[in-house]
């Protein structure tokens, strides 16, 4: 009698377990999500910046609420599931760390105001998870037919970390997002406050906010590319998957208002950054030929971000 073959591991939690987690617990997961964004929502930066201790600790409450749901998913579903949970939290959390500094670009080059970036990224978060837990349901199928746009943006963000680098400032109406979104609805490149929509001439409008959360979710749209397949890597359980991204999204928003600060009092941090969107633009060009592990990622963005806050410590100390 031929021996029969026994399954990988993830294979069974990947297709014999992958939707055995109750219906009360998505619900559950949701509604907890729900909550913790209104909280963000209601705790947003002023219009003016603070200091870096405010998105420190937003940064790290949104760290321990990912801790927090691992150590609760360890005592329900076992070690092993919070094993995977970990992991893909931390390669997501990784590879999202791209996301941030071309926000920093984003805003920069449509001049959104800083008193309405919070509220462009909850709402993009929000379409984020909505648009992640899409690929996730149709198992990243739809990655696979449209993998072709890392290219193009690619090239624009070597383009904007090599305008950055030379100090350039990008005119709202001459941006990208501006004009493709404008080809849908009418959109003015004005702000009126923290609306998206308003009217002008009698006229239905998209407002400038607008133009920048469309080109967030795009953004989005482009990286989930990269992070939905790498998770899969990891387990096919369609619960850890989510969850595991939806909390490493959670926290980029308060990773961005730290860098934005941080960027504010160093000096050559906004070159430094000019550099990252370079290696992350070709990093996504090249990553048919060459495949940068995670890892690696990682340790060129720390390297970079140390350099650049030890040279503007040092430029500040001779300074004075």
């Amino acid at each position: 009698m031929m021996p029969t073959s026994r399954p990988q591991p993830d294979l069974v939690l990947g297709y014999r377990r992958r939707m055995t987690v109750a219906w009360w617990a998505w619900v559950a997961v949701v509604a907890c999500l729900a909550v913790l964004l209104t909280v963000d929502l209601l705790s947003a930066p002023g219009g003016q910046h603070s200091d870096l201790l405010r998105p420190l600790l937003a940064a790290s409450a949104w760290i321990g609420s990912a801790v927090i749901f691992g150590i609760v998913l360890a005592f329900w579903q076992g070690s092993h599931a919070a094993a995977q949970y970990f992991s893909g939290y931390l390669l997501e959390k990784s590879l999202s760390i791209d996301n941030i500094f071309v926000f920093a670009v984003i805003f920069r080059s449509l001049s959104v105001p800083h008193e309405l970036q919070h509220r462009v990224l909850y709402y993009g978060v929000i379409g984020a998870l909505s648009l992640r837990g899409a690929f996730i349901a149709s198992g990243g199928a739809l990655i696979d037919h449209i993998d072709w746009m890392i290219y193009p943006f690619g090239g624009l963000i070597l383009l904007a970390g090599a305008r950055m680098i030379r100090g350039e400032n990008v005119h709202p109406r001459r941006n990208l997002a501006v004009r493709l979104a404008g080809a849908i609805i009418p959109i003015t490149p004005q702000y009126f406050g923290p609306r998206f929509f308003t009217t002008v001439h009698g006229r239905r409008v998209g407002t400038g906010l607008l133009a920048a959360l469309i080109t967030i979710e795009a953004t989005d749209l482009v990286f989930a590319m990269d992070s939905i397949p790498a998770i899969f890597g990891i387990t096919r359980n369609l619960f850890i998957v989510f969850t595991s991204n939806a909390f490493a999204v959670l926290g980029l928003r308060s990773l961005y208002f730290l860098v934005i600060e941080a960027m504010s009092r160093f000096a050559y941090l906004s070159r430094g950054i000019a550099l990252l969107l370079l290696f992350i633009g070709f990093k996504m060009l090249l990553s048919r030929l060459i495949t940068i592990p995670t890892t690696g990622t990682l340790a060129v963005i720390i390297a970079i971000i140390v350099f650049s806050v030890l040279a503007s410590i040092c430029q500040h100390h001779f300074q004075h």
